[in-house]
């Protein structure tokens, strides 16, 4: 099993004693789950965010979260400056590719090629754009299996000739930080995942 957070922390400190800032390409669900993730990388990396999330299935809810995700970046310091790039929507996408797994449990085979569909999209980019490496705001909840996600995102970064970042945000009190984070700045905490299934069946991500 790759020790994620041992992994990182060596990273950063290789970048820093050879004087570097990497460019890091963050595809992000959410505003809450990016909160700790760009307060503690945002120190180390020139940061790109990819908002990129057609598994939510209300457009009026991907606005919101859209919207959350710049307010937060708007307010939140950073040593390093921070974009925010928009993917494309198209929620056909996410029930084509999880076509026939309508009746998984949540944390199951729909959430991993739901896992793989957004990852694959953020390898693009990281592509696309230049970026050092790669990574998902997603292993901070509790609820989701960051092992399975790195497995994804290190077989997708060598499909595109790109390098995957693994992470498991839940260390350090990552999640943790993130419930202050979203307090501080107001952030709204959605109960559910995004999509369909997971609104009506049990929330992923609750906060009481």
């Amino acid at each position: 099993m790759i020790n994620a957070q041992k992994n990182m922390d060596a990273l950063i400190s290789r970048s820093q004693s050879a004087g570097d800032v990497p460019a890091l390409l963050i595809h992000a669900c959410c505003a809450p789950c990016s909160s700790y993730v760009l307060e503690y990388l945002s120190n180390y990396f020139y940061i790109t965010i990819l908002y990129y999330n057609p598994n939510i299935t209300e457009h009026e809810e991907y606005e919101y979260r859209l919207r959350e995700e710049a307010h937060l970046i708007s307010e939140l310091p950073a040593r390093y400056p921070i974009k925010l790039i928009e993917g494309r929507y198209d929620p056909d996408e996410y029930f084509s590719a999880v076509k026939g797994l309508e009746n998984e449990p949540e944390g199951g085979a729909r959430c991993a090629v739901c896992f793989e569909l957004r990852l694959r999209e953020a390898a693009k980019a990281c592509r696309e754009i230049g970026a050092d490496y790669f990574l998902t705001t997603l292993t901070i909840s509790p609820l989701k299996n960051a092992e399975r996600i790195n497995e994804i995102g290190a077989r997708i970064a060598e499909e595109y000739g790109v390098k995957y970042l693994p992470s498991d945000f839940k260390k350090k009190n990552g999640y943790k930080r993130s419930i202050e984070l979203s307090r501080e700045y107001g952030l709204y905490r959605q109960n559910y995942c995004g999509c369909v299934f997971s609104r009506n069946g049990k929330p992923i991500g609750k906060i009481d």
